[in-house]
């Protein structure tokens, strides 16, 4: 057996009301078994636990579930005992299943716990809003399975505000278990969830986990405006790639945020992909923030953003170029009306 490699201090933060603290970057795995193999996932991954990380997080639908299959053979013999393990599902069930109603979550738990080789999954994730479960049904059979010990901690992704709201409402209403923290995809191109999401976030105690944190290469400044990519980059492969498409974020509003951030790491003597995640560090609510890389270099190259102390006028800078704006209502109508700005509780520029 490998002994765990020696770790040095990381910051950490309590991952909401779990009773679970976690390393303040974590390794997002959706590359393993997809755009990295298993040599280039263990040297991420031995890598990351010797930065002092601890969390890292999977889904059941990467790669067809081989990227918990390699972060379960990587745990069979380098396994430290503060390792903390994050899976999802929903999007993955198993025949006859749908989303997340009761069948296809205890199919989908126990089809994890295999490939990763646990016992039990540290933290557990929904990977999204099911309209056709009821939500009830969700948490009660995922607090079945916190009872049953094949879970310790709930989560959940991608969801509205409203949604959000619900699934803490029922879980206080029928005494389930309370999921403690939530992934959404936000950065200095995305902050979308300032709006409600974060600010439920703040109100129930929930732990935010950002996916993203790049905004899919945008922030790292290797992108250029009027220069569609190519090559081997995400965009280069897929200029159309989801959210961070490049006809979806080749804005003027983009290239004001990439301006100002290079001026901030400029200022550092950082690469720009190390100060925005910096940012999303110093925002409220973040206790978590995954870093995907396809190889250890890219992952070295964001590592150190651990390190980096902005300033109160480099938050304000990047805060006020990327301050998405309000709808006219209700948000400014409340501003009007209440003669205070709505980003207040959220210390932001508006």
């Amino acid at each position: 057996m490998t002994e765990p490699t020696p770790t040095a201090p990381m910051p950490t933060a309590p991952l909401g009301t779990s009773g679970t603290t976690a390393s303040r970057l974590a390794l997002g795995a959706m590359t393993f078994g997809a755009e990295t193999d298993q040599s280039g996932a263990f040297d991420q991954l031995d890598a990351f636990l010797a930065a002092g990380g601890t969390l890292i997080d999977t889904a059941d639908v990467y790669a067809d579930g081989e990227s918990e299959r390699i972060i379960g053979r990587w745990l069979a013999d380098r396994r430290p005992a503060d390792t903390i393990i994050a899976t999802k599902g929903r999007f993955a069930p198993p025949p006859g299943s749908a989303g997340a109603s009761r069948r296809s979550l205890v199919r989908s738990v126990d089809a994890s716990l295999n490939r990763l080789g646990v016992d039990a999954i540290d933290l557990y994730f929904v990977h999204g809003w099911d309209q056709q479960t009821p939500v009830v049904e969700t948490l009660d059979t995922l607090s079945g399975l916190v009872r049953a010990g094949k879970i310790h901690a709930l989560g959940w992704s991608n969801v509205t505000g409203w949604q959000l709201s619900r699934i803490m409402t029922e879980a206080r209403r029928g005494g389930h278990v309370r999921p403690a923290v939530l992934q959404p995809q936000y950065n200095l191109l995305d902050r979308g969830i300032e709006t409600e999401v974060l600010p439920c976030c703040l109100e129930e105690e929930l732990a935010v986990t950002p996916w993203s944190p790049l905004g899919g290469g945008w922030l790292t400044g290797k992108y250029r405006r009027d220069d569609r990519p190519t090559g081997a980059t995400r965009l280069g492969e897929d200029p159309d790639r989801g959210v961070e498409a490049y006809d979806t974020r080749n804005t003027d509003r983009t290239w004001d945020i990439i301006e100002t951030l290079e001026q901030v790491a400029e200022r550092h003597g950082r690469p720009m992909a190390q100060v925005a995640i910096a940012w999303l560090l110093r925002r409220p609510g973040v206790a978590s923030v995954l870093l995907g890389a396809r190889t250890v270099e890219q992952l070295n190259g964001t590592l150190p953003s651990i390190e980096i102390d902005l300033s109160e006028q480099d938050m304000a800078d990047l805060t006020a170029v990327s301050a998405p704006g309000l709808p006219p209502y209700p948000y400014e109508m409340i501003e009007d009306f209440c003669d205070v700005p709505f980003w207040r509780d959220l210390g932001t520029a508006s």
